[in-house]
């Protein structure tokens, strides 16, 4: 399900973007919730398009918004769909809470290195994708950091799971901390609000780990030295799970600006452009992520 929040949606952000720039003069949709995920954001996009005489057609409520009466029939029925969207949600979540208990899950493997599925949807090993997360490993035992390791990958030109041959240090300490690769599973390591929008799982429900429920690619045993070597290395830094305010919250403005086109927080950063000259601005950070087709909104300050 999609985010609650229309800034989180981009799509329908550029739908918007569409409208304004006089794309389209009518859009037809199956119903309000399709259109929006809250009575505010409903009413403020019809009202939006309206004034630039756009109209909105629901056709399951039979609703044109350039009609006289639209408006206080479209507050009463978005409100009904919120509450709907609400139920479906809570469904889902007691769903997945049962499917968990009993140790059943699903994996997205397009996003997934080292394996595939078989045509009852169980994990499979990926022989070549899996000879890539073993070498990772592997050199991480071998006293290589998560930097020298993408090096490395980028020096043989070894594509990631994208099919780019650029590796981020964040992917290689992913893979090193996922226990599937251990053949075991943890359930639920994130959650959906109440505002649809995913987190980590810091407690707020229950996780489930299951031993040995899919082909493992990685020993155990060289999984559980991985750990132990990533958690002494973060010690050495004062890098303490559970004490990581100081990370998240080192200015004053950190996580507070959103970017209105793509939803994500904007992030410092310091640009000398080859120079001794130093600039420090705020970027969204999808944008810094290199992902400019998805957001071209940039600098903010």
């Amino acid at each position: 399900m999609s985010s609650k929040n229309a800034a989180k949606r981009p799509e329908f952000m550029r739908m918007v973007q569409d409208a304004e720039n006089k794309k389209f003069d009518l859009i037809i949709t199956k119903s309000i919730s399709r259109l929006a995920r809250n009575t505010a954001d409903c009413l403020e996009t019809v009202r939006k398009l309206k004034l630039l005489g756009i109209a909105v057609q629901f056709e399951k409520e039979a609703i044109n918004t350039l009609t006289a009466e639209s408006e206080l029939m479209l507050s009463i029925l978005s409100s009904v769909a919120e509450e709907e969207l609400a139920s479906i949600s809570q469904n889902m979540h007691w769903s997945n809470q049962r499917r968990f208990k009993k140790g059943k899950f699903s994996v997205n493997t397009k996003r997934f290195l080292g394996y595939d599925k078989d045509r009852e949807g169980d994990l499979i090993i990926n022989e070549d994708q899996a000879a890539i997360v073993r070498r990772i490993f592997k050199n991480y035992l071998s006293d290589l950091g998560a930097s020298r390791i993408a090096k490395g990958l980028e020096a043989d030109e070894i594509n990631n799971i994208s099919g780019r041959v650029k590796w981020a240090e964040s992917s290689i300490r992913d893979i090193l901390k996922n226990e599937k690769y251990a053949g075991d599973a943890r359930l639920q390591k994130t959650i959906t609000t109440a505002l649809y929008n995913r987190k980590k799982n810091s407690g707020e429900a229950p996780m489930y780990y299951v031993k040995d429920s899919h082909p493992a690619i990685i020993s155990r045993e060289d999984f559980e030295k991985v750990q132990d070597i990533m958690a002494d290395r973060a010690k050495s830094r004062g890098n303490v799970e559970g004490n990581r305010e100081k990370y998240t919250n080192r200015y004053a403005i950190t996580g507070t600006i959103v970017c209105g086109h793509c939803g994500k927080t904007f992030k410092r950063h310091i640009d000398n452009c080859g120079t001794v000259a130093e600039s420090i601005c705020w970027i969204c950070s999808t944008y810094i992520m290199g992902r400019k087709k998805s957001c071209g909104m940039g600098t903010a300050v």
